[in-house]
């Protein structure tokens, strides 16, 4: 937290001249200053600056306050923020009450940052494969693209310019192996990741030299949380907020092409699915969503996750999914713009914000449909990618299975919204709107009592169900770490799961369209990647407890063999207590 004592110095050493003609242009008016006001449109100035009173005020829309409220309103910042952002304009160094992340030394991802955008300049190789792929020069200096070389360019320059290592890997910039420091990104093009205030934070990075990960991320930091952060937000912001409308994408090229082509309300995720974590920076703009991902089962499976959250959290918007493994930067590289426009664009929002124009646009023979959230959910839940149904619609009892998939997701919604859909869902399967429940489950608070438990008991739902809030997180996780799912799913065996056996197996098998009932359980908290080790561990660790102290009471077992499980439980509990995962081990069979 910022001490009182620093914001009272910088709010003394402040000029409100000097920080609001940092955004607009200001022109002296007798003792003030004036200007169109930014914050409506307007022809003649009534913005007004005083020095005297250290205010500004509008006397056509009464927007006033101080050279903090200033930033807040046009920066669209919380008051922290605009108070770290006026300090980095006027070079003021802020003091902290405590250890806070705000306490850490960022002038080094800056640094490095500029180091990386000066190695582009010099390898040919990296400047050649963005010029290929259509972004220009211009684009790189807007989204300070650079290139980070070998891991000992980078440490050198670390320790060349007597930077703190320790601090250096606290912003994960470097660490530590068996081998001594290693920088975290090596031959690679970055993308320099920023907080809506335009604070530097951490990195992407895409392989140029053919290594198995295309794109890393910075590791988590007390800064960098890449659930919560979007690319490309920082300039995309203003035009979010002019257009109340903002395009989410899979990738960080996409977003500098489409900014390239002017769809400057861009951003992308972090490599992640969009988690609850997103929801409160999206809240702020409230814009319309439009998500543009794959066509194929991966971005089919992200669109129907991001459905679920969005519709969940009352937002307007639709999904473009693109085909044949194109993707938006495809269509500009190709001069295919129109286009592009066409199809994120077209769509209508019914005055009443709950029913959006289905409108389905054919390009080249292929059509790229542009549908409300929760219809792209329905249909996912109903068909595979290739319009298919998931089940025989004609066989009553197959058509059961998918009306509690659905009222499972109907029943997560507002109850506006789920009667609005509900004749949608009935159509789908061709079933009169009176069998289809919206209102299933307990109210909402008593649910938000219930999940102070471990287990609690659904009573209305179809199947009576109880669920275990441990094993459903466990689920989740896999869920919203892909890049992670081959070493969790080494260590988990369906045995482990008491609740959500069915759920795991349906994971397993790739099965996404069945989890509904996980998907949907918004209400819990997303997991960032160390929280979720340690509950994975913490999960494991009680599962082999379990099995030991069944082993232990089991009389049918000999000496040795008991002192054998013995041996292989204490190694296994000494792994997980560090937090390193290891493979299934049966220790009944051992």
């Amino acid at each position: 937290m910022i001490s009182k004592t620093s914001i009272d110095n910088l709010k003394n050493q402040i000029d409100i001249v000097d920080i609001v003609s940092s955004f607009i242009e200001l022109k002296k008016s007798g003792a003030n200053f004036k200007a169109c006001c930014p914050f409506h449109g307007e022809d003649t100035p009534s913005f007004t600056v005083s020095p005297a009173k250290q205010i500004y005020h509008c006397f056509g829309c009464s927007n006033g306050g101080d050279a903090i409220k200033f930033v807040m309103e046009y920066e669209k910042l919380t008051y922290p923020e605009a108070i770290e952002k006026i300090a980095a304009l006027t070079n003021f160094n802020l003091e902290y009450d405590n250890n806070d992340s705000q306490v850490l030394n960022t002038s080094i991802l800056d640094a490095v940052n500029n180091y990386y955008q000066n190695n582009l300049l010099s390898n040919q190789i990296a400047l050649q494969y963005l010029y290929s792929r259509g972004i220009t020069k211009e684009s790189i200096d807007k989204f300070q693209i650079g290139y980070a070389s070998s891991s000992n360019d980078t440490i050198n320059y670390l320790k060349n310019n007597f930077f703190d290592l320790n601090m250096a890997k606290e912003l994960g910039i470097i660490d530590s192996g068996s081998n001594g420091l290693y920088a975290r990104f090596i031959e690679r093009i970055t993308f320099p990741i920023f907080l809506q205030s335009g604070k530097l934070v951490g990195f992407g990075g895409r392989t140029i030299s053919g290594h198995n990960a295309k794109y890393v991320n910075s590791p988590a930091t007390k800064l960098f949380n890449k659930s919560a952060l979007l690319f490309g937000y920082n300039l995309a912001k203003e035009s979010i907020f002019q257009s109340k409308e903002i395009i989410i994408t899979e990738g960080y090229l996409d977003v500098v092409m489409l900014h390239q082509a002017g769809f400057t309300n861009s951003v992308a995720t972090l490599g992640t699915a969009l988690t609850s974590q997103h929801i409160p920076l999206l809240k702020k703009s409230d814009a319309k969503i439009i998500l543009g991902y794959d066509g194929d089962k991966a971005g089919m499976e992200a669109a129907y996750k991001a459905s679920i959250l969005l519709a969940q959290n009352n937002f307007v918007g639709g999904v473009v999914l693109f085909q044949n493994g194109q993707d938006p930067a495809d269509y500009v590289k190709e001069g295919r713009v129109d286009e592009l426009k066409s199809l994120l664009l077209s769509p209508k929002t019914s005055e009443s914000g709950f029913a959006e124009q289905k409108v389905s646009v054919k390009t080249n023979g292929v059509q790229f449909p542009r549908k409300y959230f929760v219809e792209f959910a329905l249909d996912y839940i109903v068909k595979d990618n290739l319009g298919n149904y998931r089940f025989d619609i004609n066989r009553p009892e197959e058509k059961q299975k998918i009306l509690v998939k659905i009222e499972e997701f109907l029943s997560t919604l507002k109850p506006v919204m789920a009667e609005e859909f509900k004749g949608y869902a009935a159509h789908l399967i061709n079933l009169h709107p009176k069998y289809i429940k919206t209102t299933l489950g307990v109210s909402s608070k008593a649910q938000k009592s219930d999940t102070q438990k471990n287990n609690y008991k659904t009573p209305n739902t179809p199947q009576n169900q109880m669920i275990d809030i441990t094993e459903i997180l466990i689920l989740q996780g896999i869920l919203n770490y892909p890049d992670k799912k081959d070493i969790i799913l080494t260590a988990l065996d369906s045995s482990m799961f008491d609740l959500h056996r069915e759920e795991f197996e349906y994971l397993l098998n790739g099965n996404i369209e069945k989890l509904t009932s996980i998907i949907a359980r918004t209400e819990l908290q997303t997991l960032t990647l160390k929280e979720y080790q340690i509950q994975l561990c913490d999960f494991l660790l009680k599962y082999y407890k379990k099995q030991f102290e069944l082993i232990s009471k089991d009389k049918t077992l000999t000496f040795k063999e008991k002192s054998t499980a013995t041996k292989e439980f204490r190694i296994i509990e000494q792994r997980l207590k560090g937090r390193n995962l290891l493979p299934f081990f049966n220790l009944r069979k051992n």
